[in-house]
């Protein structure tokens, strides 16, 4: 049987997939070999080891922030995964958020980009109302930094503040200490509400024997101080200690074996149906080149289950796709820009991956709609921002640009963003970016957000920069301006990359196309967890 040969743009995006891979298997490595050797040596598992033991067979397990702190404290050696793994799956049958502190990574030490990424478990615990289990194994914070982490409101603290909160909602935190717990750190197992620990390798304590010597002078050992027979037989901070790793990994899987159902949102589902155009077929029909137009509705037939959707307004405000389906059987309303060259009844031609007046103005009504019939919205980015110009001012594209932000913004049902190709400038605020509270946000390896195109950018700054050296009397040639120009580009593009924009937890990660169905899935079923209790009002609309 004759095989295919590759078209190029299968063939280039085949590379970006494999640097993807790459990066993958890297960051999976944590601290290096030499690292997770030792941690064997001690009998301990590692980070992702231990979450591996726990999940159930055959599960899924969607990560959520793989690549945080890439290429970030590099002065320090590095912090892959921002030196802890999280995540949603499955223990004993019940979805749950996990949070594994990675040992092999500068001791599980916190470093400020480590504080944001467990803000965004906790934040993802409390949206979907999921349990949450901490796998703690931290050296506390990264103490050369500690002016980054400790004391704002999005620092270290806040997640005892979350601690508190989720208690407070009815939200399940288990917690087991499976290395070390010091200082501040120590509150979270112990305000989970259940906190179990290792023998010989947990120990939790506010100082450690090094730190109570310089104190108060007292010499004492780690294990004396804050073992698993001190807190468990002695203080009772901890309820009770396991022989190793893995019977620890069991207690959590009994716990979460008997925990009785909870309240659903009621999100419609039916039998799951794959698209009856082959999905692997996105590589080809999504270009890697993001100049280049296309159709969006070829990605939508490789999405939707049975290639099959109803669009709303299809002949009005087309260069966004407004269109109920179902996703692996979740109904789920969809907003996506069209990227081809569209023409309107009055024969006018608007630029795909624009948003226009008609699409802001349709856009608005259709997530209304889906507000009003209790069905999660999903957002298909590959947007280059509003249309600007004299026309569109004159036409009122702020006000109805205000619209569609306003019905976004005020969303009940939940919302999950995938960034295909371009996320530029205000597009990005309306079709749902991490500002606006989106459950999920993931972006394709295909994928640039910034507030306007590398070439534009780069021109724009090129200009304020050769202003500046001639006001102070520096006179620059074609060719040092030509080299000036590519510099700013070659920086510029770096920061459109979307490992630069997972790195800072601007979304949640970076995903292979094919991946996508299943994690809107996950998500509707996380947020099926969470019943909807607010009721949806968009305030003052701008007519």
């Amino acid at each position: 049987m004759e095989t295919k040969s590759p078209t190029v743009n299968e063939a280039e995006f085949q590379r970006l997939l494999q640097h993807l891979v790459n990066k993958t298997e890297t960051v999976r490595l944590g601290g290096g070999k030499s690292r997770i050797a030792k941690e064997h040596e001690k009998g301990k598992l590692t980070a992702r080891e231990r979450i591996a033991y726990l999940t159930d067979a055959d599960s899924e397990f969607l990560e959520i922030g793989q690549f945080a702190a890439d290429g970030m404290y590099e002065e320090e050696g590095g912090c892959p995964s921002a030196g802890v793994v999280t995540g949603i799956g499955y223990v004993s049958g019940r979805m749950c958020v996990i949070v594994a502190n990675d040992a092999t990574v500068k001791a599980g030490a916190w470093f400020p980009m480590t504080a944001k990424k467990n803000l965004r478990a906790q934040e993802v615990a409390m949206e979907n109302r999921l349990p949450i289990i901490y796998l703690v194994d931290s050296a506390g914070v990264f103490l050369p930094m500690q002016n980054e982490i400790f004391p704002d409101k999005e620092h270290f603290g806040r997640q005892f503040r979350n601690n508190a909160r989720m208690s407070s909602m009815g939200i399940i935190q288990v917690a087991a200490i499976m290395g070390s717990c010091v200082a501040g750190g120590a509150y979270l197992p112990i305000m989970s509400d259940e906190a179990m620990i290792v023998d010989k390798t947990g120990s939790i304590f506010l100082a450690g024997s090094y730190l109570v010597k310089a104190a108060i002078g007292e010499v004492v050992d780690n294990e004396t101080l804050g073992g698993a027979t001190t807190h468990c037989e002695i203080s009772g901070v901890t309820d009770n200690k396991y022989a190793n790793d893995q019977e620890c990994l069991d207690a959590i899987k009994k716990i979460f074996d008997k925990i009785g159902a909870g309240e659903k949102a009621g999100f419609d589902r039916k039998e799951p149906v794959a698209p009856a155009k082959n999905v692997a077929e996105l590589y080809d029909v999504f270009p890697t080149d993001r100049v280049k137009p296309y159709d969006m509705n070829e990605v939508l037939a490789r999405l939707v289950d049975n290639s099959d959707w109803e669009e709303y307004k299809a002949d009005y405000g087309k260069t966004l796709i407004c269109a109920t389906a179902r996703i692996d059987g979740w109904a789920v309303g969809i907003i996506a820009n069209q990227r081809k060259i569209v023409k309107t009844k009055k024969g006018e031609m608007q630029m795909g991956g624009v948003i226009y007046s008609d699409s802001a103005d349709k856009a608005a009504r259709f997530i209304m709609n889906c507000n009003q019939r209790k069905i999660p919205l999903v957002f298909l980015q590959d947007v280059s921002g509003f249309m600007v110009g004299s026309k569109a001012e004159h036409g009122g594209i702020i006000k109805d640009g205000a619209k569609m932000v306003n019905a976004m913004a005020n969303s009940v049902v939940p919302k999950f963003t995938f960034i295909l190709g371009n996320s530029y400038g205000a597009g990005n605020y309306a079709m749902c970016g991490k500002a606006y509270d989106p459950r999920l946000i993931f972006s394709w390896p295909t994928a640039q957000m910034a507030v306007m195109s590398g070439a534009s950018a780069a021109k724009t700054l090129l200009q304020i920069k050769v202003s500046a050296l001639q006001k102070s009397g520096n006179v620059i040639s074609a060719e040092e301006e030509n080299q000036l120009l590519k510099e700013i580009t070659d920086k510029y593009n770096e920061e459109l990359s979307p490992y630069y924009a997972a790195a800072r937890l601007w979304v949640d990660g970076v995903i292979d196309p094919l991946e996508t169905r299943k994690i809107i899935s996950m998500g509707i079923e996380a947020a099926n967890h969470a019943p909807i209790n607010e009721r949806f009002n968009v305030g003052v609309i701008q007519t």
